[in-house]
């Protein structure tokens, strides 16, 4: 019998062990789950000045400790890939726009789009001659501008 206190789900806490027991993240062999030392062992890892133990997040998960730092929240949400936010909202982004993401940080799309951000009506009308003058040489079919929103 465990003697594990189970956190409020919808607490800070809560979200933090929910995302613990359900996505471990290290690389290790073991399938069992992410336990807090090594939690914060690979916290350290990616920020080497980040003050944290596995007595602290297991206070953190169990909602004796509830405040956690800035730093600590940013490293923590970094660490499982979700955002800052979902501490707070419990919203974790759809997997479909997570792979939609990885796709286009791959293809180089979002630095494109980046790009465009803060440009006008003419800016953007250049680069969309640009692009689809680049589409043709390399002997692309046009882009159907009409079919943009039917996704």
């Amino acid at each position: 019998m465990s003697s594990r206190v189970a956190p409020d789900p919808q607490s800070w806490g809560g979200r933090l062990d929910a995302l613990v027991r359900n996505r471990r993240t290290t690389q290790s062999s073991d399938s069992g789950p992410l336990t807090n030392d090594e939690l914060a062992a690979a916290l350290k890892r990616s920020s080497p000045g980040l003050k944290v133990s596995g007595a602290y997040l297991s206070a953190l998960r169990t909602g004796r400790r509830s405040h956690p730092s800035t730093e600590l929240q940013l490293a923590i949400a970094d660490h499982f890939g979700v955002p800052v936010s979902y501490f707070f909202d419990g919203q974790l982004p759809d997997e479909s726009d997570a792979v939609i993401r990885d796709q286009l940080d791959e293809l180089g799309v979002r630095s494109i789009a980046l790009r465009a951000v803060g440009l006008d009506d003419v800016g953007r009308s250049t680069v969309l001659a640009l692009l689809d003058h680049v589409r043709e040489l390399q002997g692309l079919p046009p882009v159907d501008d009409e079919a943009e929103g039917d996704g």
